[in-house]
């Protein structure tokens, strides 16, 4: 039986600030995928940018991910680990904790931003594609990647597709967080209509948690401020039944907590394999405009029905606060860098907004209606400030639909970008 995928890996080196070529260095890895039918033939490139921050990209098994079958045949496919994830010099717990300085551990995290993964990407294009340009495929924060590219090299790009992550150019961290919360308010509503026993049970948890010492298996402390962060998964098309299973078996029948809840907690809140989507979660936002101050625990305060007494008990999403980072064991080794990266204000930009005005390289654009995790107001903002560039606006999917759709997003995307749509 032939394999599903023809695969080969690829590693870089490249400098860890592209300003200091001649400095320390990072090992980037990026797997190579094409249809084995094909694999011997000329084919485009298209490189993939994993949504996050910290996300690795997908491990090609049969089928998936549901884009990839329809992306080959066609193109060769470029997974990359973007730095500091998968095996692209990854950040952990135990390297942040190498650092003998929390000043030189948040230097160090402050090179893993947009700029840098795009410049990355270029060293990487000029090697395996010499001058030619390839195509590239954003999903969530690849969107954001690719606004960077298109700001800082559009001559290494031919056409653009991102899914669910147009930015907000000049958005600040106050600005996203100002509109996040009241998205995930109704999310959240949203998830009790659908099963109204999971808002008294989620409540009963919260109280038995307020009132003892609950601990994970690693050892951390299960609060009802770490309870709520379980919300983050109800942007995604399962985001509601992942959830409500997992409330199904969180009581015995005495009551108590389940060692399957705990557990499930303890991976889905602990950050272990991908801390630096807690590190860079705010950091993404900084352009010059002052520091992003912890901008989600700020604007917490103005959204009175998110206390933690509050019946029905409201879940948070993709926010980051300081005290996950003293809380979380897989945060700490980075508590203080992450104050300091929160105080910095020299942020460089990362969008070049008369560049892209001026943009001539196609992209097309799918911007999710009810997408929790980026705003469609800043998104349709955004698409009419960038030059070539087509959207399309839909309610059918969640904000994984590249994937939940089974290649179809990915191919009418291309038919945009081609101006067949």
């Amino acid at each position: 039986m032939n394999p599903a995928y023809a695969t080969v890996d690829h590693t870089f080196t490249v400098p860890l600030d592209h300003r200091a070529p001649d400095g320390p260095t990072l090992q980037i890895f990026a797997r190579e995928v094409a249809d084995p039918a094909r694999a011997g033939e000329e084919l485009p490139w298209l490189l993939y940018l994993q949504g996050g921050p910290g996300g690795k990209s997908p491990r090609p098994s049969a089928g998936a991910p549901g884009w990839l079958p329809h992306a080959l045949k066609t193109h060769r496919v470029l997974l990359l680990d973007q730095r500091g994830t998968g095996r692209s010099s990854p950040v952990t717990a135990r390297s942040a904790a190498a650092f003998d300085t929390p000043d030189r551990l948040a230097d160090h995290l402050a090179h893993f931003r947009a700029d840098a993964i795009v410049a990355d990407a270029e060293l990487i294009r000029r090697e395996i594609c010499g001058d030619t340009p390839w195509e590239t495929l954003g999903q969530s924060y690849g969107g954001f990647l690719t606004l960077t590219y298109l700001s800082q090299a559009p001559e290494g790009l031919r056409a653009c597709y991102v899914t669910g992550g147009l930015p907000g150019l000049a958005a600040t961290a106050d600005d996203v967080y100002a509109r996040t919360y009241p998205r995930v308010r109704d999310r959240v509503r949203d998830f009790y209509a659908r099963y109204p026993h999971d808002a008294s049970r989620l409540r009963r948890i919260a109280d038995l948690l307020a009132a003892g010492d609950v601990r994970l298996p690693d050892g951390d402390r299960l609060t009802p401020r770490r309870l709520r962060t379980l919300g983050l998964v109800l942007g995604m098309g399962d985001g509601f039944e992942r959830l409500h299973w997992l409330l199904d078996e969180s009581l015995d029948v005495d009551g108590e907590l389940t060692d399957t809840f705990l557990h499930q907690v303890m991976s889905l809140t602990g950050f272990a394999d991908n801390p630096l989507f807690a590190v860079l979660q705010e950091s993404l936002y900084g352009q010059g405009h002052g520091p992003t101050g912890w901008a989600a625990a700020r604007a917490l305060a103005d959204f009175p029905e998110f206390t933690e007494d509050a019946d029905p008990f409201l879940l948070t999403g993709e926010m980051m606060y300081p005290w996950m980072f003293r809380e979380i064991r897989g945060l700490r080794p980075f508590a203080d860098a992450a104050d300091l990266l929160a105080a910095r204000s020299d942020w460089p930009p990362l969008y070049d907004p008369r560049r892209l005005a001026a943009n001539e390289v196609p992209v097309a654009a799918v911007v999710y209606h009810d997408d929790m995790y980026v705003d469609a107001g800043l998104s349709l903002r955004t698409a009419r400030e960038v030059g070539a560039l087509r959207v399309w606006v839909t309610n059918e999917w969640e904000h994984d639909g590249l994937a939940a759709s089974g290649g179809r997003v990915l191919a009418r995307l291309r038919e945009m970008a081609a101006g067949r749509a």
